[in-house]
């Protein structure tokens, strides 16, 4: 295939402000003014064209994981839910700390992806928070930034330390914000509901304090600094603080965090279970305020797939995390278009275009001259989330009824979902 022809789709790409039905061309791999004469044509009357969507923060278990995921079976999952790129997160086994693992993990990506994969690296040696990683070798292998996401940096001076380095190599710092003394046994957020279910609390201040510590080294670091997974609303408030006073930082918000609160925990099911915890209705809140006014710019899915022998136990020692390229869409149309909170425009802008423009690669646009990497979504389909292209399927929406369907997505043209 060497051209398509995308007819009468409702193409909405914030990158050129455009909302509009149109038709779409695609030539060798990338989109054009025109496609040629023996160019596929597809109707895609009634969907909508977006940029393919673009996810910054995912586990994909390769290598040493793969009772629960693969590198083959993760991206297959994304391609089904829209994305066309994604970030994965260092905590493989061993971590992607050192040039060894990190060029295994590159021959896996280029034999097994099926969409494009970006690698992020170590801030510190088996993310243990004690010495830093080889940042500078690690970003001649082509990481994109660093992060010891799953732990985080107890050490203001190392923490510190890594943004000199980060900002040196032309990376930026990804932050799991969490103070560990504060959450030693922690299972659910600290409030109303973990004191009625029994559940160790898990406080707020802990994000909210590394938000705060880590805004202000890369304030004065004058380090990018992408702080992930927020959950707070006075992490929020900081961050918002932050980007007034000039601070280079941005901020992610899962689906989750923007869909569901603690009281969903009510019937123990470790689906719920995860790493930050669900807060509360005000802190959801808080987040889609975020997300709607601009403090937020991302929405990433922090897919962590685990098997169900893993789940199927007590709550306090089942593992922390839910799958999400295949339900990030769907939740977020529904908790922030479909209620009126933000536009269709907004959501492809925090799923798509800002990714792209943080990572700073050549995506999240529909424009001509860029790689052909989209997907047409349907926003009236309801459908049942009972099967997975995932090797698990550890999510609280599995077996449930959605509205808003991913159909199709391509890469550089071709069809990697939905034939």
């Amino acid at each position: 295939m060497n051209g398509l022809k995308i007819r009468n789709a409702r193409v909405v790409d914030p990158s050129q402000n455009l909302d509009c039905v149109r038709d779409v061309f695609v030539r060798d791999g990338v989109f054009a003014d025109s496609a040629p004469d023996s160019a596929v044509e597809i109707d895609a009357g009634g969907l909508a064209l977006v940029p393919g969507f673009v996810d910054m923060h995912a586990h994909l278990r390769e290598p040493g994981q793969t009772s629960k995921e693969c590198v083959a079976t993760a991206t297959a999952a994304a391609a089904a839910g829209g994305f066309t790129s994604v970030m994965a997160m260092p905590n493989t086994v061993p971590a992607a700390d050192s040039p060894a693992t990190v060029r295994l993990i590159n021959d896996i990506i280029a034999e097994s992806a099926k969409v494009r994969v970006y690698q992020s690296g170590c801030i510190t040696e088996g993310r243990r928070g004690e010495k830093l990683a080889p940042i500078g070798s690690l970003a001649k292998l082509g990481v994109k930034a660093i992060t010891d996401d799953g732990s985080c940096v107890q050490s203001a001076e190392l923490m510190r330390n890594a943004m000199v380095y980060a900002k040196m190599f032309g990376l930026f710092v990804m932050d799991h914000c969490q103070e560990a003394t504060l959450t030693r046994a922690g299972q659910m957020h600290e409030g109303e509901w973990s004191v009625r279910l029994g559940l160790g609390g898990w406080p707020a201040a802990a994000e909210d304090i590394i938000v705060s510590r880590d805004v202000i080294l890369a304030h004065y670091a004058k380090c990018h600094i992408h702080l992930q997974h927020i959950s707070s609303a006075l992490s929020v408030d900081i961050i918002r603080g932050a980007k007034k006073r000039g601070t280079s930082v941005s901020a992610e918000a899962t689906p989750h965090h923007l869909s569901l609160s603690d009281e969903c925990l009510a019937g123990y099911d470790t689906n719920y279970k995860m790493c930050p915890p669900l807060r509360s209705r005000q802190d959801v809140e808080a987040l889609i305020g975020g997300v709607a006014d601009g403090t937020i710019e991302v929405i990433a899915t922090d897919h962590a797939p685990h098997t169900d022998t893993e789940k199927d136990m007590a709550f306090d020692a089942a593992p922390f995390g839910i799958t999400g390229f295949e339900t990030a869409f769907s939740v977020c149309h529904g908790a922030l278009v479909r209620s009126g909170r933000i536009s269709l425009m907004k959501l492809v802008e925090l799923m798509s275009t800002n990714p792209a423009r943080i990572l700073g690669v050549d995506a999240g646009t529909l424009r001509a001259g860029s790689p052909a990497d989209f997907a047409l979504v349907d926003e009236s389909a309801e459908w049942v989330y009972d099967s997975t292209r995932s090797r698990s399927s550890n999510s609280p929406w599995f077996g449930k009824t959605l509205r808003g369907k991913v159909v199709r997505t391509f890469v550089g043209g071709k069809s990697v979902f939905g034939d």
